[in-house]
């Protein structure tokens, strides 16, 4: 594993959004990867303006977005039904583990999963 890549759940990007500059400099100089599902979610938030949009387009660019494979959908529903996650999350944990990439993310569901290396991240 290479310790200068991060797997961001949706809430980290979100606060980068809204200009979390702690966080910011917790990010600086590391190698973002996120799911596909982060992409959706992020994309798909009702009333968008075309600005935020954009701003949103920018910041997706700026990441490795990873799509779903065959590992990943089995990964996902074992996560799902041995800890009884979202199926988002068991996607994004899945993702995570199968990348062999730290979690940060401010959701404490995903301690759950013992095998995951999770970074919790306090506002």
């Amino acid at each position: 594993m290479n310790g200068n890549k991060l797997f961001l759940d949706t809430n980290i990007l979100l606060y980068l959004l809204q200009g979390d500059k702690t966080l910011a400099e917790v990010l600086d100089n590391k190698q973002f990867y996120i799911s596909f599902i982060t992409q959706l979610e992020l994309l798909s938030f009702h009333g968008l303006t075309k600005k935020e949009t954009k701003v949103i387009s920018d910041l997706l660019k700026e990441c490795v977005i990873i799509d779903i494979n065959a590992e990943i959908k089995d990964l996902s529903v074992g996560y799902r039904k041995s800890h009884k996650l979202k199926l988002p999350d068991s996607i994004i944990a899945a993702t995570s583990l199968y990348l062999d990439i730290p979690l940060i993310t401010a959701d404490t569901d995903f301690k759950k999963i013992e095998e995951l290396n999770l970074i919790l991240y306090e506002r």
